[in-house]
Order: C-alpha cells, then structure tokens, then sequence
C-alpha cells in the first residue's frame, strides 16, 4: 500500500510538520510526502480541455494518483483550509485523482479546539471531491505546542501518539478494505477514541 501525505504547513520547523512526520512512524509501507509549495495559484484557464498542466501540477497529480491512501495534516488559518493546501487541492478536483481514495484528515493547532473548523472544511472539501474520508481516521489535535520535542521535531506526548498511531491503522485498514472489496464497499472504520 502506498501513502501520499500532504501538509497543510509550508514552514521547515511547524508544528504540523511535526505531527506528520510523528503519523507517518506508524505507516507500514512506501510514503511520500508531496511538495506543495512550488504549485501556481489555481486557475481553470491553465487546465483547461486540450491545456497542458503545469509540470509541479502533473508531478502533484501523478503522485497523488499512484496512492492508495492520503493522509492529510494541517493546521487552521483564520478558521479555515491554509491558502497553500486548499490551492493543491482545487488542482485536484476536476482531475479525479481524489474520487474513492481514502482519507485521513488530521489537524493540529495550539487551541484548545485542535483546528476543528479546518478540519471540517477539509472534510467537507475531500467529500465534495468523492474522497472516502475515513471517520476514525480524522483527529483534531488542541495545544499542540505542549506536546512536541522541539530537537527531535516530533511529537512527544504519548496520548497523541496514541491517537495518531490508530488513526493510521483506521486509514490502512480502509485502504485494504477498499483494495480487496473495490470502491463500492463499505469501508471500515475505528472508532474514533
């Protein structure tokens, strides 16, 4: 099974960086983690019928179309999607590369809501997308900052490891399910704890 990870933060030290390289530990198997950064502000009129894509929007595409699972962590802007995740993602709606595709949304913030609105637009965004999010596979992290080593840039606290640890399961489980049974099969799910 093959991973694509997409981080919602751009900056080389953040938090959620953190919390991805922490959830990507418990992935048995090939993981890449996609580079958003270099992704054009999205416009229709570089995709149009018969336009050639630009090459970080192919390789974006290719990446994402080779997985058999995203896992995507972010943190909330001004309660919502960062501006650089939500562009890589309106790259991805009309190409298909999302549909049945199951998806881990994981967002962490230093509140004590743990990025819930973010993590609820992506939900909502993913699903509109016909990404299978996988429910026990989506967590809100709050007070993140509490909970990282700074040195080793991972997360510390061991609840949280917990969490991402069955997060990850829930995810590979359904991406096994989805792999034996097809996209028309009821995914399973862990329950969320």
């Amino acid at each position: 099974m093959r991973l694509v990870a997409l981080s919602g933060s751009l900056r080389a030290r953040s938090s959620n960086g953190a919390v991805l390289r922490s959830a990507l530990a418990f992935f048995d198997g090939p993981a890449t983690t996609a580079d958003i950064a270099a992704l054009p502000h999205f416009n229709p009129d570089l995709d149009g019928e018969g336009a050639t894509p630009p090459p970080s929007v192919a390789a974006l595409r290719t990446t994402v179309a080779a997985a058999d699972a995203l896992l995507i962590v972010s943190p909330e802007y001004a309660h919502g999607i960062p501006g650089a995740l939500k562009n890589a993602l309106d790259w991805l709606v009309s190409s298909g590369e999302c549909v049945d595709k199951p998806v881990a949304v994981i967002t962490a913030s230093p509140s004590p809501a743990g990025g819930d609105h973010a993590n609820a637009q992506l939900r909502e965004v993913l699903r509109m997308m016909t990404g299978r999010v996988v429910t026990g596979a989506c967590r809100e992290i709050p007070a993140i900052s509490t909970k990282i080593d700074p040195t080793a840039e991972r997360v510390a606290d061991e609840a949280t490891l917990n969490e991402l640890r069955t997060a990850l399961h829930a995810l590979t489980a359904a991406a096994t399910a989805a792999a034996t049974y097809g996209t028309a099969a009821t995914v399973p799910t862990a329950p969320t704890t």
